[in-house]
């Protein structure tokens, strides 16, 4: 971080200009507008590195402003600390991973026409937007408080309609979130106790007929997790991805899906 009296004020990339496109696994290059001194000057996110780029899906861009890096930290509110987000957890939200890259093109060609989706933990909620340009009925949730300042702003970066947004955890019963179709999300089982919470979440905002699609890295828990979902009626199938030959280190995980008609 530097000092505050060096910082200058955020340049928006406008939307008449063309960004440069390039996967977003590859080694981050800062556009025009994107130099390295950007801050996010607000109320709840003084001096936090950001950069904007730009991923292609087929003929479509889906432009994003994440964080920097991992490295960026801000919770002069203490708001991250109350729900239980360390400073080494707090900046996860804010990058694109591998597998939120995977489901964003999963949902690039996914037949969900009609559906009512949610994204569960979207972090930057690269699907969700993906899904939102393609003009379907998505509601996107994360626990992290800047979660959907993040999300909203992309939206608008795509010049797209308002993504419905609960910022809610696991174990909340009282979300008034309401029910889906499709529920989908990425590298969400990274803890051993996530399995009972996740599965129940879903439960509590699934239909009757519901269909459920996980990209997970492999850190180990999706055995358990599938388990779990069968016992809630759901049949249960697992596939390499097809989108993930171009990573710089090879992608362990799997696309877990399930059914329940």
């Amino acid at each position: 971080m530097r000092a505050a009296g060096l910082t200058r004020p955020v340049v928006e990339p406008p939307h008449h200009v063309q960004l440069e496109c390039w996967p977003s696994h590859r080694p981050l290059r800062t556009a025009p507008w994107a130099v390295e001194d950007i801050h996010i000057k607000g109320p709840s996110l003084p001096k936090i590195r950001v950069c904007y780029k730009t991923i292609e899906f087929g003929d479509t861009d889906i432009h994003v402003r994440t964080l920097r890096d991992k490295q960026q930290y801000s919770d002069d509110g203490g708001e991250a600390l109350k729900r239980g987000i360390s400073s080494a957890l707090w900046p996860l939200f804010g990058v694109i991973w591998p597998s939120g890259e995977i489901l964003a093109r999963l949902m690039h060609d996914q037949d969900v026409e009609g559906l009512g989706i949610l994204e569960i933990g979207c972090g930057i909620g690269l699907a969700s937007l993906v899904l939102n340009q393609r003009l379907m009925d998505i509601t996107a949730t994360d626990y992290h408080p800047e979660a959907e300042g993040f999300l909203q702003h992309n939206v608008k970066l795509n010049d797209g309609k308002e993504i419905p947004f609960v910022c809610t955890g696991w174990e909340d019963e009282d979300s008034e979130l309401g029910k889906f179709d499709l529920i989908i999300g990425s590298d969400l089982l990274y803890e051993r106790g996530h399995v009972e919470v996740l599965a129940s979440f879903i439960e509590r905002h699934a239909k009757a007929a519901c269909d459920v699609i996980l990209v997970d890295p492999g850190r180990g828990y999706h055995a358990r997790f599938s388990k779990k979902m069968v016992t809630l009626g759901y049949s249960h199938t697992q596939e390499r991805p097809q989108h993930s030959d171009d990573f710089e280190q090879p992608f362990k995980g799997q696309i877990l899906s399930y059914h329940r008609a």
